[in-house]
């Protein structure tokens, strides 16, 4: 049985759109959406029909008939917390996704767009481990004071992924292991999975290592000076926190390869940052050891900075003692959407109701 499913995944400046003949990806895009135009959008909503009309133009582009497809499928976003797995769309889920129930991201477009050509197609929309996937245990959720409590935002859909990938190369059952799995990207993830599960995470927005654009945890009584010194806006805050944090901060960019250019150069202070981001990623990946005792079958490192060979090496240094290190580099957000949605409809899994 032959399965065409189109894949959706909107990014903050960008929409990745794929077609899927079971596992294999038989026309990929990644569509541009420049700053410039974005500008026009008042707001996160106001891009629906611009990101939905592109997507149409690629489907036109490859030739690709709405009549050949068998489901659509989403990349999920800010919805409410909800355990992992392959979701139908529905209207509770668009709605809460319309409110940024918990948060407003361009992944909350995802389940909308799929379930809009879907209907025009006839056929059935998913969406499949979103960034609110919450799989928490108990103690993972406390955060040092009632008023508030941890809450699990990551990037669960490369996780999950990755996890069943390292499990499949090992030779072992996915479900009966721990792994630490540490997503390396514009934000960093780096939670243990255990059995399969994400059973404590940092907050990708705002916890953690400091990334290319975040900049993780920071000493509160110093960002509370920060918040009430009269210089910056709540909106300025929270864009110095996620959008102009870590190596943007420090460097005055995000790219990866242009730091390791200005190392090799022989710039001191890029290697001294450079290298700290390794250091925080190495010390969360050996926090989160101790939430299964140290029984760690395997560290995992993916996501797009695992590309980086300087990176990984420093992490490897300091990690190296608790477990082997599997490096599965890249992000893996398309195939595991449709991968999510092929075990449905293969039977091998039933989808939940959001």
């Amino acid at each position: 049985m032959v399965y065409r499913i189109l894949v959706i995944n909107p990014g903050s400046t960008s929409t990745k759109v794929a077609f899927f003949e079971n596992e294999t990806p038989r026309f990929e895009e990644k569509i541009n959406h420049p700053i410039e135009q974005l500008k026009q959008f008042p707001n996160l909503w106001d891009q629906f029909e611009l990101r939905k009309n592109d997507i149409l133009e690629f489907l036109a582009r490859y030739q690709i008939s709405l009549q050949v497809l068998s489901a659509v499928v989403g990349r999920g976003g800010l919805l409410k917390p909800i355990p992992g797995g392959t979701y139908g769309v529905n209207d509770a889920m668009i709605i809460d996704a319309r409110k940024g129930i918990q948060g407003e991201h361009a992944s909350n477009l995802g389940c909308a767009l799929a379930r809009s050509i879907a209907d025009q197609a006839g056929v059935s929309s998913y969406t499949v481990d979103p960034v609110a996937v919450d799989e928490f245990e108990p103690l993972a959720r406390f955060s040092g004071h009632p008023l508030i409590q941890r809450k699990t935002i990551s990037h669960a859909l490369n996780i999950h992924s990755v996890g069943r990938m390292a499990a499949e190369k090992l030779g072992i059952d996915l479900l009966k292991t721990n792994f630490i799995v540490a997503h390396l990207g514009g934000g960093i993830s780096i939670c243990p999975l255990k059995g399969g599960q994400i059973i404590d995470v940092n907050d990708a927005s705002s916890s953690g290592p400091f990334s290319p654009e975040r900049t993780g945890s920071l000493p509160l009584q110093q960002f509370i000076d920060l918040c009430f010194s009269g210089k910056y806006s709540e909106r300025q805050m929270r864009k110095l926190i996620m959008g102009e944090g870590g190596l943007i901060a420090y460097l005055k960019t995000n790219n990866a390869e242009e730091v390791e250019r200005r190392i090799r150069e022989g710039d001191d202070e890029a290697k001294m940052v450079y290298e700290a981001m390794a250091y925080q990623i190495a010390k969360e990946i050996g926090a989160m050891a101790t939430v299964v005792k140290g029984d760690v079958r395997a560290i995992v490192i993916s996501g797009g900075l695992a590309q980086s060979k300087m990176l990984i090496d420093w992490i490897k240094e300091r990690v190296k003692f608790i477990a082997e290190v599997l490096v599965l580099p890249g992000e893996f957000e398309m195939e595991a959407l449709v991968n999510g949605v092929l075990r449905v409809l293969r039977g091998q899994e039933e989808a939940k109701t959001y």
